[in-house]
C-alpha cells in the first residue's frame, strides 16, 4: 500500500497576493446569483455597511467576514482567502499530511486503505490527483492495463484520455457521464475555483466526449449507483464506490481529501479480487 506519508497535497503560499475582499464577495454574489439585499438579509449587515465593504470605503470585521462566508456557502480555503483580503489572518489551518498534528488522521486513512483489502481504493484530492491507493488497486490497474503505466496521476484525466484507462472500461459513456457530474458538484460547491473550470476545459478536449455535458442536466437525473464496467482478460469486472470525507473539518487539507472505496459488483468480481490478491489469477484464466 502507498501510504500518506509520502503524499502532500499541493497548496497556494499563504503569502500569495490575493484580490480585494470587494472583488471576492462581487464574485461569490455573483457565483450564488444573491444580490447585495440578498447577502445583506441572508448576515444581519446593513446593505449600505456591505457595499462600502465591496467598494473599500469600510473595513468588516472579522464577525463580519464569517458570516458572510456562511451565508455564501464558502468551502475553507476560500473563508482564509477573504479573510486575508479583509486584512485578517486565516482562521482554518492547512498542514501537510505529514504533520505531527495529523499523524492520526494520516493513520486512519492508511487503515481504511488497508481494511478495504482485496478490493481497490484510492485518496483523491479536491482537483481529482491521486495521492495514495492501496495495494489492490495497483494489483488491478496491472492486470486491466496489461502491465502499462497509466498517463496520468489525476484521476479524470486516466478516465478520460482514450490512451490512457479509458478503452477498458466497458460502459465508458455511463462512468464518464458521472465524473463529469461529479465535476459539476465541485463547481456548485465552489463556482470560483479556476482549477476546477480548467479541468472541465481539459475534459472536454478529449474526443467524443458529448458537448451538452458541459452544462448540468438538471432534468436528467443518474442511476442511485453508476457500475463500473471494465474488460479484461479474466473476464468483465464490476465495481461500484462510494466515498468518504471527513466530518466537518476544521483543517483545509483534510476539507479537500476524499478517499475512493470501490467494492465488487457479483460474485465473480469478488473471486477475481481474492485470488489477484492471493496470487492465483492468471491472465487468460477464468477464476
Amino acid at each position: 500500500m502507498a501510504s500518506l506519508e509520502g503524499f502532500a497535497i499541493a497548496t497556494s503560499p499563504a503569502t500569495a497576493s490575493h484580490p480585494p475582499i470587494g472583488a471576492l464577495l462581487r464574485e461569490w454574489r455573483a457565483a450564488r446569483r444573491l444580490s447585495q439585499l440578498d447577502l445583506a438579509l441572508e448576515t444581519g449587515i446593513s446593505t449600505r455597511h456591505l457595499s462600502c465593504v465591496e467598494t473599500g470605503k469600510a473595513r468588516a470585521s472579522r464577525d463580519t467576514v464569517s458570516r458572510l462566508a456562511d451565508a455564501l456557502g464558502m468551502p475553507l480555503r476560500e473563508r482564509n482567502a477573504l479573510l486575508r483580503a479583509a486584512g485578517f489572518a486565516a482562521m482554518h489551518p492547512e498542514r501537510l499530511l505529514t504533520a505531527p498534528a495529523l499523524d492520526r488522521v494520516r493513520q486512519a486513512v492508511d487503515l481504511i486503505l488497508a481494511h478495504q483489502e482485496p478490493y481497490p481504493a484510492f485518496v483523491v484530492s479536491r482537483h481529482w490527483d491521486v495521492l495514495a491507493t492501496n495495494k489492490a488497486a495497483t494489483r488491478l490497474n496491472q492486470i486491466l492495463m496489461k502491465g502499462r503505466p497509466l498517463r496520468h496521476g489525476n484521476l479524470l484525466h486516466q478516465i478520460f484520455d482514450p490512451d490512457d484507462f479509458r478503452p477498458v472500461i466497458a460502459n465508458w459513456h455511463e462512468v464518464a457521464a458521472r465524473f463529469i457530474r461529479h465535476l459539476h458538484d465541485d463547481l456548485t460547491a465552489n463556482p470560483t475555483d479556476r482549477r476546477t473550470h480548467q479541468l472541465l476545459d481539459e475534459i472536454f478536449a478529449y474526443p467524443d466526449v458529448p458537448a451538452r455535458w458541459r452544462e448540468r442536466e438538471l432534468g436528467d437525473e443518474p442511476s442511485p449507483i453508476v457500475t463500473f464496467t471494465f474488460h479484461s482478460e479474466l473476464g468483465e469486472l464490476r465495481f461500484f464506490e462510494t466515498f468518504t470525507t471527513f466530518a466537518a473539518p476544521y483543517d483545509v487539507t483534510l476539507d479537500e481529501i476524499r478517499i475512493d472505496c470501490t467494492f465488487p459488483a457479483d460474485d465473480f468480481t469478488a473471486g477475481v479480487c481474492a485470488d489477484l490478491a492471493a496470487g492465483k489469477a492468471k491472465p487468460g484464466r477464468h477464476v
